[in-house]
């Protein structure tokens, strides 16, 4: 069923029917159902090990969250093939993808490495812990996580490259002329906070406190 919503004032039709959606899309393909393994394989864990950046996806009552994740090195780490250990080094403290786990433990990752258009996604179940032996697995410079989310693999796969493709993700800059986040607080706060000052301390601040 396509049921026709006012927003404003446009009117949409929305799917509101999955039998719908797969009459327009069709059947999946071979290829993209056998990709799909549900422990990390030789080839996958290479992938992954050579990410340094990813996107945590969680959902909880408050609703979903998209949290990038960084590493000088793998953002994640093998604990054995079906699952993975991430640090959660410091922050601004908001907690969303935390809160959200010890909610709803559900959560996706999207795994990219600089250069290539593929893109591996993960799907699991993750939990919150403050253990002290793996806390202590990741300590940098004397520093360790203040807690590390661990995920259970229920689905490991590669995503179609396409999208990348059609952004030239890796081979194009357009950040001149985008605003900083001192200005974007500035517009936020109605000037209450931000601006340049905020931007050059935030400079200083990050670099000591990166972990």
């Amino acid at each position: 069923m396509i049921s026709c919503l006012r927003r404003g004032l446009i009117w949409m039709d929305y799917v509101e029917d999955i039998a719908d959606l797969e009459a327009l899309y069709g059947t999946p393909g071979a290829a993209s159902l056998r990709k799909v393994s549900h422990r990390l394989t030789p080839l996958y864990r290479k992938w992954i090990m050579a990410s340094r950046f990813c996107v945590l996806s969680t959902v909880g009552p408050g609703g979903t969250d998209g949290s990038p994740r960084g590493e000088d090195g793998p953002v994640v780490t093998e604990l054995d093939p079906q699952t993975l250990a991430m640090p959660d080094w410091r922050g601004n403290n908001r907690m969303d993808s935390l809160r959200n786990i010890v909610a709803d433990g559900r959560v996706s990752l999207m795994f990219m490495v600089p250069g290539s258009d593929t893109v591996v996604r993960v799907n699991g179940q993750a939990r919150v812990t403050l253990d002290s032996a793996l806390l202590a697995r990741f300590e940098v410079s004397g520093k360790e996580p203040r807690s590390v989310i661990v995920i259970r693999i229920a689905e490991v796969y590669t995503q179609c490259a396409r999208a990348p493709m059609r952004a030239g993700l890796w081979s194009r800059d357009d950040s001149a002329g985008l605003p900083t986040v001192g200005e974007i607080l500035a517009e936020a706060s109605g000037g209450d906070e931000g601006g340049a000052e905020y931007d050059e301390a935030w400079r200083v601040r990050a670099a000591q406190t990166m972990w």
